[in-house]
């Protein structure tokens, strides 16, 4: 009977599970919030400041600018749907998460994390244009296409993310609820399944290789040609000025991948690695990149460092 059926699957399916943080340092779990609550807010100060200088300067409209923009603000998305919910668990606030809300946390974490790779690939894209193809940047990249790179990344980042839903809803979990982590992420649901989860693992191997992975590579080959095209300059002055407008880009590219594919993998393979090193790793890559972006960039970039300081000067007075 149909009505049984659909009874019987939301049976199967826990009303909410409740989040145990950082499974084997519960005693370290108020020390481990100050710094959690410290990063936070200098990745909200940082990327709320910086969105605030390129929207509200003319002369910031440019692509380059325009790409920190959007990728601000997918790290307020990265690091509000996990930090928020971590503090509570560490804090004892709230440990419970309802089913649909850890999917809600799951779906936008993933999503923003995806959309964020999508943009770094579009950065690279276009310092290589930039460097190796000056006279065609301006006809390149023009506010049309950056508007459809900003949407394809979203489309892109829904399209990987939306299955993952109805793959974690199909599942019966048993009355198991206990989830030891911070926040909801799709193979930490999966495993609390009393069914095979084998679709999930190879879905979720197939899109990381196939969504970062790839952006990945292209990052790589973009920077091997635009190396390439920077020693084949003759003025020496002209090959640092190329190389310090990619370093920043390169310094936020390895912040966000490594502890990202560290994580990944330690999941997937790492079965002799503690499991709250996991933990820590999964966390790393929702908040490292967030706080660290805006600083890299204002550091790097003189001109953002001047409108920021700008700002800050006039708030501050």
């Amino acid at each position: 009977h149909p009505t049984m059926v659909a009874l019987n699957q939301t049976s199967l399916q826990p009303a909410s599970f409740l989040l145990l943080g950082m499974a084997g340092l519960e005693d370290l779990h108020t020390w481990l919030s100050i710094p959690f609550c410290l990063m936070y807010i200098v990745a909200l100060l940082g990327n709320f400041i910086l969105l605030f200088v390129i929207v509200t300067e003319r002369s910031l409209h440019e692509p380059m600018y325009l790409f920190l923009a959007m990728l601000a603000m997918a790290d307020l998305v990265l690091s509000s749907s996990t930090v928020p919910k971590a503090l509570s668990v560490f804090w004892s606030l709230s440990k419970e998460i309802s089913f649909h809300a850890c999917l809600t946390q799951m779906f936008f974490t993933h999503l923003s994390f995806i959309a964020e790779s999508t943009i770094l690939l579009a950065m690279a894209f276009d310092r290589y244009v930039a460097i190796c193809n000056p006279l065609r940047y301006a006809t390149v990249f023009t506010h049309s296409l950056i508007a459809r790179i900003g949407l394809a990344a979203i489309a892109r980042s829904f399209c990987v993310m939306f299955p993952t839903i109805f793959l974690l809803q199909r599942l019966p979990y048993c009355s198991h609820s206990i989830m030891p982590h911070t926040y909801c992420e799709h193979m930490g649901i999966a495993r609390l399944a009393c069914a095979d989860i084998s679709v999930n693992i190879w879905y979720g191997f197939a899109t990381t290789l196939l969504s970062p992975g790839v952006d990945i590579v292209l990052i790589g080959v973009s920077y091997v040609l635009i190396l390439r095209a920077v020693f084949r300059l003759s003025s020496k002055d002209a090959q640092l000025k190329a190389v310090g407008t990619c370093s920043s880009h390169a310094c936020v590219i390895l912040m966000f991948y490594t502890p990202a594919f560290f994580s990944f993998f330690t999941h997937r393979f790492g079965r002799n690695v503690p499991h709250h090193v996991h933990i820590l790793l999964a966390n790393l890559y929702v908040l490292l990149p967030p706080m660290l972006n805006p600083i890299v960039y204002t550091m790097k970039n003189k001109h953002i460092r001047e409108k920021v300081s700008q700002v800050l000067f006039r708030t501050g007075q």
